[in-house]
């Protein structure tokens, strides 16, 4: 059974991503202050604090895990081994570029959080994010909202239906991919946006109302990434048409093996 004061912890994490991302909206006067300084500066201080509190609320939840035996050494050793070959990914995808947004680390985060359930996708998510950027130099301001980002992927693929018809199987994952594809850009471009200083018609302003908030991001996403993540969209549909059911048959096996109970995981035939 999942411990219920872990997955409290799991939430409240997700529940402070989400702050992380408001806040600079409902305190303008600090977003006035720092907005000339730009987002660098701006989260230079809260960047570090958010990293910390994100990696020490996920390792407690497992700690907590493993005391009440809702987890296994074996599922944190299968934990470390895909978070390794995911942020390996990332390494040959930098040295290596692919077109536009595309990055083959997603799929992996989907297909782990599909199998094992809604935690261990968020585990993945963040845990993949901070690996790969220790590996790849990627450290910065930015580095936490892209770990809150990617654990929301990967829990949301462990909440995802499980149809026995491997046709509506892929099309499920396909679509989750080609969503994520646009969503993971669409979100992470919030942690810098109310500190943009550019064009006014695309800038944040304190007095503006929701409807206005709204359609000045949606021009600005539309003008400055929109391109950009439908190349991240495809190499995800891609590689999810190629890889997926095959990725989820050998991690099935993996997991039945062991009998992981993290999570929810699904009882194939």
């Amino acid at each position: 059974m999942k411990d219920p004061l872990a997955g409290a912890i799991y939430g409240l994490s997700a529940l402070i991503g989400v702050a992380a991302f408001v806040y600079p909206f409902v305190l303008p006067q600090l977003q006035a202050d720092s907005a000339l300084a730009g987002a660098t500066t701006a989260h230079s201080l809260d960047a570090a604090i958010l990293t910390m509190a994100l990696i020490t609320f996920c390792l407690v939840a497992l700690l907590i895990e493993l005391q009440g035996q809702s987890v296994s050494a074996k599922m944190i050793a299968a934990l470390g081994v895909l978070v390794a070959l995911t942020a390996v990914l990332r390494f040959i995808a930098l040295a290596i570029p692919g077109p536009g947004g595309f990055t083959p680390i997603f799929v992996p985060i989907l297909l782990a959080g599909y199998v094992f359930g809604a935690r261990f996708g968020y585990l993945m998510g963040v845990m993949t994010m901070l690996v790969s950027a220790l590996v790849t130099g990627g450290l910065g301001p930015w580095l936490p909202y892209q770990m809150f980002v990617a654990g929301w992927m990967g829990a949301s693929a462990g909440i995802l239906p499980h149809p026995e018809s491997a046709k509506h199987e892929l099309f499920i994952l396909t679509t989750i991919a080609a969503i994520w594809g646009l969503l993971y850009g669409f979100l992470t471009n919030l942690y810098f946006w109310p500190f943009f200083t550019g064009a006014v018609a695309y800038s944040w302003l304190p007095d503006q109302s929701l409807g206005e908030v709204v359609a000045r991001y949606l021009a600005f996403y539309l003008a400055s990434s929109l391109v950009w993540d439908l190349f991240r969209v495809a190499g995800n549909v891609l590689m999810m048409l190629v890889l997926g059911l095959p990725v989820v048959s050998a991690l099935v096996r993996f997991r039945d093996r062991f009998q992981f109970t993290f999570g929810q995981p699904v009882n194939y035939p």
